[in-house]
C-alpha cells in the first residue's frame, strides 16, 4: 500500500522556522522524484521544491528560493522540507508528491501557518 505522510506543520511566527517531514512507503523511493507543493483556499497548488530519485538535483519556485531546503534520505524513504525567514504568505497545506515508473502519488497534508 502506497503512502505519502507528511508531518510537522504548525504555527509559527513570521520570521521564524520549520522542518516538514514526508514519510513514504510501498513504493521504490529512491525511484521516484519527490516534491513538495503547497496549496491555499482560491488559489492554484503552488510547486515550491524538486528533488530527484537521486537527491543530486533540486530546483525551488522562485517565491521560496533561498529560504526553502529540499532534502532526501533513500535509506529512511524520507524526504524533508526545511523552511526559514517565514512569512505570512508561506500560510498553506503543504503536501508531498511522489512521481516516477509512470506513476504520481500525493499525501495529504500538513498546515503550516505563519501569524504572529
Amino acid at each position: 500500500q502506497v503512502q505519502l505522510v507528511e508531518s510537522g506543520g504548525g504555527l509559527v511566527q513570521p520570521g521564524g522556522s520549520l522542518r516538514l517531514y514526508c514519510a513514504a512507503s510501498g513504493f521504490t523511493f529512491s525511484s521516484y522524484a519527490m516534491t513538495w507543493h503547497r496549496q491555499t483556499p482560491g488559489k492554484e497548488r503552488e510547486l515550491v521544491a524538486f528533488i530527484t530519485g537521486t537527491g543530486g538535483n533540486k530546483i525551488y519556485a522562485d517565491s521560496v528560493k533561498g529560504r526553502f531546503t529540499i532534502s532526501r534520505d533513500n535509506t529512511k524513504k524520507m524526504v524533508y522540507l526545511e523552511i526559514k525567514r517565514l512569512k505570512p504568505e508561506d500560510t498553506a497545506v503543504y503536501c508531498c508528491n511522489a512521481r516516477g515508473l509512470g506513476r504520481d502519488y500525493w499525501g495529504q497534508g500538513t498546515q503550516v501557518t505563519v501569524s504572529s
